[in-house]
């Protein structure tokens, strides 16, 4: 679920326990009226607790175990273990046991961990 939809959800879920009594209960209710307070509220309190539970779009965890060796020549890039272009991706990333990095030449890089250029 998007930010934006989160967002809209939990406001329309407050909105909907904050309305509950003052719409339906303040008017002295019969029991129609207080089943349907009662259902209204249920949902509304439902929806808020989906909406928090809800993980973020686009979320990626990266794990990369035993990487091998990175080797980058004349100008070249390696990375064996987790490549994130620009810091993109808001998930976690772990790596472990990690090989080797050897860059030869100008402007050439090796990365045998988490590259976030």
């Amino acid at each position: 679920m998007s930010r934006g939809w989160k967002i809209t959800v939990l406001v329309l879920g407050a909105a909907g326990i904050v309305s509950t009594p003052l719409i339906w209960l303040l008017d002295g209710p019969d029991t129609g009226q207080l089943v349907g307070a009662s259902v209204q509220a249920a949902v509304a309190v439902a929806a808020l607790v989906w909406a928090l539970f809800q993980r973020p779009e686009g979320r990626t965890d990266d794990t990369a175990v035993r990487t091998g060796r990175a080797r980058a020549t004349r100008g070249g890039t390696a990375v064996t273990g987790i490549g994130r272009r620009q810091g993109r991706g808001n998930g976690s990333a772990r790596v472990s046991g990690s090989g080797d990095s050897v860059a030869d030449g100008e402007g050439s890089s090796a990365n045998s961990g988490i590259d976030y250029t």
